[in-house]
């Protein structure tokens, strides 16, 4: 079965509130099977918008990944990214 990704570009506008959010996700993200395989770190724009951060979690399959996002606990959490933070996030069926 194919994993599944979700993939984010983030700049991030309130470094101190966006913690919140990093902290609140992590579990969650762990509970729907998720590893980080890309969470910040050195990146270059070489097309497209720009972007500071970028991340990308693995998930076991693309159902997991979709059940995460969409969960009213996860949405929740979203607010405040979606608060103190541009993001364009994306769910990957992988190959």
């Amino acid at each position: 079965m194919p994993k599944g990704y979700i993939i984010g570009h983030i700049t991030v506008n309130n470094p101190e509130a966006y913690q919140e959010y990093i902290v609140r996700d992590t579990p969650m993200i762990a509970a729907y099977g998720g590893k980080p395989i890309v969470r910040g770190g050195t990146g270059e724009v070489a097309e497209g918008p720009e972007f500071d951060r970028h991340v990308v979690f693995e998930f076991p399959d693309f159902e997991s990944a979709k059940a995460l996002y969409y969960s009213d606990e996860y949405q929740e959490v979203a607010r405040i990214r979606r608060e103190n933070a541009t993001s364009m996030i994306v769910l990957v069926e992988g190959v």
